[in-house]
């Protein structure tokens, strides 16, 4: 874990509800694809957010941060970050936490699953396997409720369209009539499309509450436990 500050750069609104952040540290940042970062408003009052760049910009971070509730934990840390953009001050920050980072060292296919604004997680995986120019069959599920939320649809396709082994699957849960993907919750599209989930690593992040159904539902699905990598296990019975 490395400790700095960080200047924020930019906040801009990605969608209604989620903005996303551009920090650029004072000194280059290590982390690995799939950890995230602490913001820390006070000694102990720190907030925990996902990295959505990919580890070789050690010189800038990407953060989506969804906040619609005044009060709640994500508008109080985006309401941090806009301040100290409007008074150039630094924020503090702890980077390069997390256990569930990208494995590797092994030739299993991938599945890389987020609900929501989880995208951040699993796009910044997906960012450094193009950029080593990963062999490996990789399977991105990105669940949302609407599809207004899919605020990185063409930038995720054309990441799909990049390499054969690659592919981006959006998954709806109340599409409009025009839809004419995968709809209902991601885990089931997943399912539905997969016989087995034995020969898989499987990498997701969304709600806590998601992703505790999705790995027991995986699991009845053939999913191996110890394949399967999501930093809310910590969390979760």
């Amino acid at each position: 874990m490395q400790t700095l500050k960080a200047e924020v750069v930019a906040i801009s609104p990605l969608t209604e509800f989620v903005h996303k952040v551009i920090l650029k540290p004072q000194q280059p940042v290590a982390f690995e694809a799939g950890q995230y970062l602490q913001l820390v408003l006070g000694e102990k009052d720190k907030r925990a957010f996902s990295i959505a760049s990919r580890p070789s910009q050690t010189d800038a971070l990407e953060l989506h941060i969804g906040a619609s509730n005044a009060d709640s934990y994500a508008m109080q840390s985006l309401e941090h970050l806009r301040s100290a953009h409007n008074e150039n001050q630094t924020v503090k920050i702890e980077a390069g936490l997390g256990i569930s980072q990208l494995r590797l060292q092994c030739e299993r296919p991938i599945i890389l699953l987020a609900g929501g604004t989880g995208f951040s997680y699993a796009k910044s995986m997906a960012d450094h396997l193009a950029e080593i120019n990963c062999d490996r069959p990789v399977l991105f599920y990105w669940g949302v409720k609407e599809e207004s939320a899919l605020y990185a649809h063409t930038e995720m396709q054309a990441w799909s369209d990049s390499r054969e082994n690659f592919k981006f699957i959006p998954v709806v849960e109340h599409p409009t009539d025009s839809w004419t993907g995968h709809t209902g919750y991601v885990h089931k599209a997943v399912m539905s499309d997969i016989m087995s989930l034995e020969p898989y690593d499987i990498y997701m992040a969304g709600r806590f509450d998601m992703i505790g159904i999705v790995r027991d539902d995986f699991i009845n699905h053939g999913a191996i436990r110890e394949n399967m990598y999501a930093d809310a296990f910590a969390f979760i019975k």
